[in-house]
């Protein structure tokens, strides 16, 4: 059994046990074998005289982040495009009238996986819950990133669209929602099968509203009979919310609940637009309560919303309420540091009050609350017995000093930028800052091409006027 020892680490963000909650640990070793920990504390070197010793001189070592909501495949394309896209008629969501019109092609589906990957792993990230369309090259590059990865491919009983940009309609296909979960569920073998060990699958059925109940039903069910993961879009817009009550006359937590599809093992995407948000102006209070009594977790992702000037009211509320919450990507930039640094200061801005939630509570989301919500108690923490992924933090990196309070030092004003080393299954994967097994950078340059193709598609994929991207997505400054 090969051992690896982090000596002498200047922090370890360690887990206690009896307390339930991370704690820092000064001047500690940590050691791994056989991809689990062994030992944290000092004096690891005497249980292991032949370790491999990597130097924690001027390191914080933390758990690996946990990101539980993210779109790999899909969001590295719409950099520069939907910026500052909203529909004024659907309560400024963007998911209507102009996601659909910014979609890579089949071309460009590796290289928007490649890149997010890269930037999930320099941000720290061990651990991915990918909800994507499938592609051909989905699994390979999984495997090659070295990431932990839960692959969720999305299906779906109709599509959405709006033809003049206040009214959502649905063209319902029942048939391609079954079909596609059995297509789900043979990736999701195919994955589990993998010898790499890292690949985990998850059933999605994609939206709340665009699935009928019985495919709800039947895919909670499967993913129970097999002891996996479930996960949908709920309450995330304004017209999903007056559409479910408009259909069923609960608020989306509501029929979810009546549909007996919320336990420990569901995840509710966004989870923003419950009865008592004061956007709704719906009747009852009840559905926190219900997220809480049922275990049900809530990934949480503030960045896309917050540029449709939309939040969860608030983060810390809903903790108080007893809900597991999570934190995910979803958007681009795929940077898990930067997303906690907005969870913290959307709940209290929120909240108006600097005491709504504490960084500390934010990292157990982003580590703990995560592994929770996938089930996981080997995941998210130091400790003899769980996995080793890892991450090395320069503390000797300017924007981590001073380093009074070094999770802060790093959620607030260093992000990726001071992510030294990654481990994951107690394999190095990212080293002095970069990721080695992906050519992320050429990547980045195949989906700027794509980018530019999807451009020229806009005016095709525009239902409401057949706007060019220029007119749907202005420049920040003209062109001259």
């Amino acid at each position: 059994m090969n051992t690896t020892l982090i000596k002498n680490a200047e922090v370890v963000v360690a887990w206690d046990e009896a307390r339930q909650r991370h704690v820092y640990m000064k001047n500690a070793d940590v050691a791994f074998a056989d991809g689990r920990i062994t030992h944290v504390g000092p004096g690891a070197q005497a249980a292991a005289p032949d370790a491999e010793i990597v130097s924690g001189s001027g390191m914080m070592v933390m758990p690996g982040l946990v990101d539980i909501h993210s779109h790999l495949v899909h969001e590295p394309i719409n950099k520069g495009y939907t910026d500052e896209t909203g529909s004024a008629g659907l309560y400024n969501s963007n998911l209507y009238e102009y996601m659909p019109t910014m979609e890579g092609d089949d071309e460009a589906a590796p290289a928007q996986l490649t890149l997010a990957a890269a930037e999930l792993l320099m941000s720290g990230v061990t651990t991915v819950v990918d909800m994507s369309v499938a592609h051909e090259h989905w699994i390979d590059i999984m495997v090659q990133s070295g990431l932990r990865a839960y692959i969720a491919p999305m299906f779906r009983s109709a599509r959405w669209y709006t033809r003049n940009g206040h009214v959502v309609e649905y063209d319902w296909n029942e048939k391609a929602g079954e079909a596609g979960m059995e297509r789900a569920l043979a990736l999701i073998d195919k994955a589990e099968a993998h010898e790499c060990g890292r690949l985990t699958g998850m059933l999605v059925p994609a939206q709340i509203d665009t699935c009928t109940p019985e495919l709800l039903k039947a895919s909670h069910q499967e993913a129970k009979r097999r002891g996996i993961g479930w996960q949908t879009h709920a309450a995330q817009s304004l017209p999903e919310f007056h559409e479910i009550t408009r259909r069923h006359g609960l608020t989306p937590v509501q029929w979810l609940h009546s549909l007996g599809v919320l336990d420990p093992g569901s995840i509710v995407g966004h989870g923003i637009f419950v009865d008592d948000h004061p956007n709704t102006h719906w009747s009852t209070a009840t559905d926190l309560t219900i997220l809480s009594e049922t275990g049900a977790s809530v990934a949480h992702c503030p960045t896309v919303f917050m540029r449709r000037g939309m939040a969860l009211r608030d983060f810390g509320r809903y903790r108080r309420a007893g809900i597991n919450l999570g934190i995910g990507t979803d958007t681009y930039p795929h940077n898990m540091i930067e997303e906690m640094r907005h969870v913290g200061y959307l709940a209290r801005l929120m909240a108006q009050t600097p005491r709504a939630v504490t960084t500390g509570e934010v990292f157990h989301a982003a580590t703990v609350g995560g592994a929770k919500a996938l089930g996981r108690e080997d995941l998210g923490r130091i400790a003899v017995g769980a996995r080793a992924d890892l991450v090395m933090v320069d503390m000797t990196h300017h924007l981590m000093r001073p380093s009074r309070d070094p999770v802060r030092s790093l959620v607030y004003a260093a992000a990726d930028r001071a992510v030294h080393t990654v481990y994951i299954d107690g394999r190095r994967v990212v080293h002095e800052g970069q990721v080695n097994s992906l050519d992320y950078r050429k990547a980045a340059e195949q989906v700027d091409e794509a980018q530019r193709r999807a451009e020229a598609l806009v005016p095709s994929r525009d239902l409401v006027a057949g706007r060019s991207a220029e007119q749907m997505s202005p420049l920040s400054f003209d062109i001259v």
